[in-house]
Parts: C-alpha cells; sequence; structure tokens
C-alpha cells in the first residue's frame, strides 16, 4: 500500500539519562521504507596494524528471516518490544542536516511530553539500533497486508554513530536468553484451553513431558525440572529439590519433538495461520509438510497421544530395569545419557509400531543385550562427545551399527566398552 508524504504521528518523549527519545507507532511497511540496516564492518588498515570500523548491527541471518516471516503470517503474531532507531544519518554515516528531508518533532504547546513526528520522505534516513530481524522478517510474509502492522518504535533524533553502537552493544550484551526448559513450560500454560488436536507438537511434547513427570508407572515420574540443559544446573536444582537425580525438562521435551516432527517451529507457524477453534488442527500438517519422516509422525498427526506416550513411557521403564538399575551416578542417566537414550528410542520405534508392540517387555527384549555396559566408565563423559559415545555403544551392541562405521582410533576402546576384548 503506497504510502503519502510527508508522515505526521503521534509521539511521547521519554527522558533518560543518556538521551532522549520519542515513542512512535509505525507500520512496518512505512519502516521498511524510511529504515537501514548498519553492518559491523572494517573500512581500512593502518601502517601500524590498527584498523577503523564502522556500523554496529550483526550479519542478517536469511533463515531467522524466514522464521520471523512464518510466524508473522500466524494469527498470533506480536512484538511488544520496541524497535530502536537512530534518524537524521544516512548510510554513509554523515549527520543531514537539510530541514526537508530530516525528521523533526513539533511539540505540543501544553504538555511537552507529547508532540508530532514529521517524516518528510521516503529517504532512508534511520539507522536501526536494534530490531532488523524483527523488522525486516516483514519482508518474508506471504501475507502482504501483515506489512501494515503498528509496531513500538523508540527513535532517537540525531543520536551520533558511537552512542548508536554503544547503545546497540549494551542492549544485546546485557539480555539474557530464557532458559529452555522454562520457555518449553510456558509454551503449554493453555493446554487445557485448546483441545488436543489444535496443539502443536511443542505443546504436546510439553503434554507428554508433563504426564511422564506426574504419571504414578513412569520411571521418571518427579524427577522432571524445569532448569537448563546442563548437568551442573540439574544437579544444583536436583539437589534443592532432594531428587537422588533429575533431568531438564529441556532434555525430555526435545527429545520427545523428535519422534513426531523435524521442525516443530514450521509445524506451530503452519498450524498458527488459522486461530484455536476455526480451523486450527493437526491434520493441516500432513499436505503441508509431507515430507517429514519422523518415526511417530501419523501417531502425532493422528492425535493419538496416548500411544507416544505409552511407547515412551514403556521404553523408560525397560531402560530403567536394564541400565539404569540403582546407579545414580553414571552418564546414562545424566543430560548426555538421556540424550542419546531418546536417540535410540527414535531408531528402534518403528519396529514397536510394525510390530504393533508397544509394551515394557517389548523394549526390554529390544535393550536387553545392553545390559553389560559400564556407563560410569572415563570413556564417557559429560559434553556432546559423550551423548555421541553413548549412543554408538548403544547402537553397536543392538547391531544397529558396525565397527566398521566407526573411526578406526576409536575402535579399541568400543571393543573394551562392549566387552568384546
Amino acid at each position: 500500500m503506497p504510502i503519502d508524504f510527508p508522515v505526521r504521528t503521534p509521539v511521547l518523549k521519554v527522558v533518560q539519562p543518556l538521551g532522549e527519545y520519542f515513542a512512535a507507532v509505525l507500520p512496518a511497511e512505512l519502516l521498511l521504507q524510511v529504515t537501514y540496516s548498519d553492518p559491523l564492518r572494517i573500512l581500512g588498515f593502518s601502517e601500524s596494524g590498527d584498523y577503523e570500523l564502522k556500523g554496529h548491527q550483526r550479519k542478517l541471518v536469511k533463515e531467522r528471516l524466514r522464521t520471523i516471516g512464518r510466524f508473522i503470517d500466524t494469527v498470533e503474531a506480536a512484538f511488544p518490544n520496541s524497535i530502536i532507531l537512530a534518524a537524521n544519518y544516512n548510510e554513509s554515516g554523515e549527520l543531514v542536516e537539510d530541514e526537508a528531508i530530516r525528521w523533526s518533532v513539533e511539540f505540543n504547546q501544553e504538555n511537552e511530553a507529547v508532540g508530532t513526528l514529521i517524516i518528510p520522505s521516503a529517504a532512508q534516513l534511520a539507522a536501526i539500533v536494534d530490531g532488523q530481524h524483527r523488522l525486516y522478517g516483514f519482508k518474508e510474509v506471504s501475507l502482504d497486508e501483515r506489512r501494515a502492522m503498528p509496531l513500538l518504535t523508540a527513535i532517537y533524533l540525531d543520536l551520533p554513530n558511537p552512542f548508536q553502537a554503544y547503545l546497540f552493544a549494551t542492549i544485546n550484551y546485557n539480555q539474557k536468553p530464557v532458559d529452555k526448559s522454562q520457555t518449553y513450560e510456558l509454551y503449554g500454560f493453555n493446554l487445557e484451553e485448546e483441545p488436543p488436536e489444535a496443539w502443536s507438537p511443542e505443546k504436546t511434547a510439553v503434554f507428554l513431558c508433563r504426564k511422564l513427570n506426574t504419571d504414578p508407572t513412569s520411571p521418571i515420574k518427579d524427577h522432571i525440572i524445569v532448569a537448563a540443559q546442563s548437568d551442573a544446573a540439574v544437579e544444583i536444582a536436583a539437589k534443592a529439590q532432594k531428587k537422588s537425580w533429575a533431568v531438564s525438562t529441556a532434555t525430555v521435551v526435545e527429545g520427545l519433538l523428535r519422534l513426531f516432527s523435524s521442525n516443530p517451529k514450521r509445524d506451530r507457524d503452519l498450524m498458527h495461520r488459522k486461530e484455536a477453534g476455526k480451523g486450527r488442527e493437526r491434520k493441516l500438517l500432513a499436505m503441508e509438510a509431507a515430507q517429514d519422516r519422523t518415526p511417530l509422525r501419523q501417531c502425532y498427526l493422528e492425535s493419538n497421544d496416548l500411544l507416544i506416550f505409552t511407547l515412551t513411557k514403556n521404553y523408560f521403564r525397560a531402560v530403567n530395569e536394564i541400565l539404569w538399575k540403582t546407579d545414580n551416578r553414571s552418564y546414562i542417566r545424566k543430560t548426555v545419557g538421556v540424550q542419546a537414550l531418546f536417540d535410540i528410542l527414535r531408531l528402534i520405534c518403528p519396529d514397536a509400531i510394525a510390530a504393533k508392540d508397544v509394551s515394557e517387555q517389548f523394549f526390554a527384549r529390544k535393550l536387553a543385550p545392553c545390559g553389560s555396559i559400564n556407563f560410569a566408565d572415563d570413556f564417557f563423559q559429560a559434553s556432546g562427545t559423550g551423548r555421541q559415545r553413548i549412543r554408538n555403544t548403544l547402537e553397536l551392541k543392538l547391531g544397529l551399527k558396525t565397527l566398521t562405521e566407526i573411526n578406526e582410533a576409536d575402535r579399541p576402546a568400543y571393543e573394551r566398552i562392549c566387552g568384546w576384548k
């Protein structure tokens, strides 16, 4: 939709120690026209080896833009945090003094905290200090009308480039990502408000995780906690809750997700193009995401969550009897061990589905050859390497992998661990 310039819109003045800025509500399509991203780059080197830097923004990540674009297309798109702009500098970093194109604010004589922002033309005179991926995600939408979405915008006028870089660095250095386990718990906060067939893969995995943590017949009942995925954080949380061992919510949710979705974000965004109660159903994914080859995909699409839960619970009941036993200290009960166990479940659950047998006895027979493995051995470790070594060992003992597929230098260690030497 064409935009008529000059644009005039109400603003609120906000005065803080760094300086004043103006809070406005501007449509994404306008911001896409009048802003630019100023990437960090080296302009040149001196004879002493020093170099001159310009800009402050990170490189745009195309896949992240596509992901945000898909989110914007959903019926639940929301951006409550502001896009931060520094207006009246051109892309060369020069202050623009031409009054005919400079951004300005006219103040209300009765109240100097309220004014009117004036954007005279479509000239790109506003550098994005923060929020470039959120804004440029609107270029990736499939619903053109979404570009009219209003966005909260904080606008600094005539803020020098060094202060733009300082503000960007301060905002992004001080941000702390939300813990994955907490995020997954939040995904499921309104499970009761939606019918199961409307649950995205993440919500379904959260439901199953909670059920595994509360069902009296589950071997991991009361052992799943909201904590960071690292073993140190999990152990601290476990001690605080007086548990002999624990695993994070994120570890279990992500393990479950890999059983029935190869791309949970894609699936969620596709489903959320429809409103809950107005066509949002899992079966929407049957056509849209037909290439998904995860082993329990059909169970998920058919809302057969009971089968997924029963299969997973009985698998871990067999794991508890054969691999966990009474040893809480070995790597098989740490994050890397549980991750590797989910890796194995992903490989063997198609056999259970084909045999129409998801009993504990079925998985016990499958896992029986692994009962002699000493997972407290120093060969295993609490790292990405440890997860792969545990998985390799289990696959070798189960006949899912041969020694010829193992790095030659590591084969003697695997032969020793497997009791073949």
